[in-house]
């Protein structure tokens, strides 16, 4: 039951961060695009796709994995494929994500990998992108995998995804300091995506931590 509790928390926390990070970026940020001569509408891509596009679709995609019915061998080969897929589309949004901001890093002329944010942020991608690829050979080839690979599996995998959670998180911090933002209304909406952000975090974590009645085998 707690844990039906955490999952739909975490499924509310989805809807309100997204939101909330639209409304920022849009109404206060000067909005979003690829290719603009204002070159922070292209820096906005970079928040919008690691919070919304990596953060938080890899967050659903344990969520997906984590589930109390018992399930048939069709349903779980059907969940394990969605499981990967939203992680290789959490993993394609980062690389956006990367690419856009080191592209206004470029045109603005400002050094790349300066800020314990980005040391974070580069850390996590790699991270995760190095678990998708392990993960994807081992769901690809069933006989090269052992049951006691799945503790594994999820205990790495929580630890990226708390490792972004804490790459947003300092990001954020770091774009409030840096618009020397005060408590005003686009303070308070970056903050609050801060804050849901480690509740999203807190709710898929606890997701895979408490007892459930039944945990699909990697």
């Amino acid at each position: 039951m707690g844990m039906r509790i955490a999952s739909v928390l975490a499924h509310l926390l989805f809807i309100a961060i997204t939101t909330l990070v639209l409304i920022w970026l849009l109404r206060f940020r000067e909005g979003l695009s690829f290719n603009s001569a204002n070159n922070f509408k292209i820096f906005n891509l970079h928040p919008l796709f690691m919070v919304v596009g990596f953060v938080l679709i890899s967050g659903e995609a344990i969520l997906v994995y984590t589930t109390p019915m018992r399930l048939g061998y069709l349903m779980s080969k059907r969940l394990k494929a969605l499981h990967i897929s939203l992680h290789l589309i959490a993993l394609g949004a980062a690389i956006v994500g990367l690419y856009v901001v080191f592209k206004f890093h470029h045109d603005t002329g400002t050094s790349n990998l300066v800020s314990l944010h980005s040391w974070i942020g580069i850390s996590t991608v790699a991270l995760f992108a190095l678990q998708w690829v392990f993960s994807f050979f081992t769901f690809l080839f069933p006989s090269s995998r052992s049951s006691s690979k799945a503790p594994w599996h999820a205990l790495f995998g929580l630890i990226i995804f708390s490792m972004g959670i804490l790459s947003a998180v300092t990001g954020l911090l770091e774009k409030f300091i840096s618009l020397d933002l005060k408590r005003d209304q686009e303070g308070l909406i970056v903050n609050f995506i801060g804050l849901l952000l480690l509740l999203f975090g807190i709710s898929v974590g606890l997701t895979v931590l408490l007892p459930r009645g039944y945990l699909l085998e990697i």
